[in-house]
């Protein structure tokens, strides 16, 4: 039986107040290319098809308080990326422009900010 998704490219819409830069950001650190630019819209994909991550022009961004608290943006959702090398991953992420977080709750994922301030995780895979 096929799949109602079959043939279908799916993803998520993140918005940022510089779409096509978070876009380089991403497409340096996974190293997938970009894949569509528009005015307000930049999307990453991988080199095969598959998940891709579509960048969105937000007027009035805020970008969320992480750890959450009362009164700020909360965040929505976090991208994870499993790693084989934690510290050579969080090299890499902060040398693109990423910004550790000041509060890292698990010995195995770092948490960092992305240019436009969304958190995402950094997981070492577990052996």
């Amino acid at each position: 039986m096929r799949s109602r998704t079959s043939g279908m490219w799916w993803g998520t819409a993140i918005e940022a107040p510089d779409p096509a830069g978070l876009a380089r950001f991403y497409a340096e650190l996974l190293e997938w290319p970009i894949v569509h630019e528009e005015p307000g819209t930049a999307v990453v994909g991988p080199p095969q098809a598959g998940v891709y991550l579509v960048f969105q022009q937000a007027t009035g961004y805020r970008p969320p308080a992480w750890p959450p608290h009362d009164g700020e943006q909360r965040p929505m959702m976090h991208l994870d990326f499993q790693v084989g090398d934690l510290d050579e991953a969080v090299a890499v992420a902060v040398a693109s422009g990423a910004t550790p977080a000041p509060v890292q709750p698990q010995e195995n994922v770092r948490v960092l900010f992305d240019p436009a301030g969304h958190p995402f995780c950094l997981c070492r895979e577990e052996d």
